[in-house]
């Protein structure tokens, strides 16, 4: 297992989110396997559609919780390369990759906005395109570093549309304020939950109008949506 760091000043905004999910990485890691999610996971990294010996690159790996799975889909042969900027996060996935013994797993301390890797064979990205301030661009990045017939895959929650779901809207607005850092304030300018949407609904129009088999499917309750294209 490598650890690469990545260079490059940090502004004030990266800097408090840096400190609050290291704060929380093992409550987070805790949430991140929580029963249920796991096979939100699976399904994100099926639809990749990857093979033994390919290269995957998850952009903001946090914790690990991803890892298994594609470690799995590309066998021993392959390649994983997770990213993220926290370096709690970071450890809490290294200790993960050092029990499993990995050693084709590599984890890079850096910017999923500045990929640190140029070719690939798929990118995944789970609940991270909601804290990006230009999530197309970021995606459209990511979609020029596959190669052709590769995959990108984003799997993220927001509010649901759904009817049925609305009793549990106020529920995830809660955690969605709880959960995006200074989580001091009790009154927002701007709801956290707003933006969320917007820039998941973002990420996705790269995936819409430049891939090939874009597919997009939702789970609980639609509060978590999964979307995935082929680059031509």
């Amino acid at each position: 297992m490598t650890d690469e760091r990545a260079s490059g000043e940090e502004g004030d905004g990266a800097s408090e989110a840096q400190n609050f999910y290291g704060r929380w990485a093992r409550l987070y890691d805790t949430i991140a396997t929580l029963p249920g999610v796991g096979s939100w996971r699976e399904r994100a990294v099926e639809s990749l559609d990857l093979s033994p010996g390919d290269t995957v690159i998850e952009m903001g790996c946090g914790t690990g919780a991803n890892l298994p799975y594609l470690r799995e889909a590309v066998g021993s042969e392959g390649t994983v390369v997770g990213v993220d900027f926290t370096r709690g996060m970071l450890d809490r996935a290294r200790r993960h990759v050092a029990a499993a013994g990995w050693t084709n797993v590599h984890l890079v301390h850096g910017d999923a906005t500045a990929p640190p890797i140029e070719r690939a064979d798929a990118v995944l990205a789970s609940f991270v395109v909601g804290m990006l301030a230009d999530p197309a661009a970021v995606v459209e990045d990511w979609l020029a570093l596959v190669r052709s017939d590769g995959r990108v895959a984003l799997l993220d929650a927001t509010r649901s549309t759904r009817t049925s779901a609305k009793p549990l809207d106020a529920a995830f607005r809660f955690f969605v304020a709880a959960s995006a850092p200074p989580t001091r304030q009790l009154r927002y300018p701007t709801p956290p939950w707003k933006p969320l949407d917007e820039r998941v609904t973002a990420a996705r129009r790269p995936l819409e109008e430049h891939t090939d088999e874009y597919h997009s499917t939702e789970f609980a309750l639609g509060f978590v949506r999964l979307a995935s294209g082929r680059v031509p």
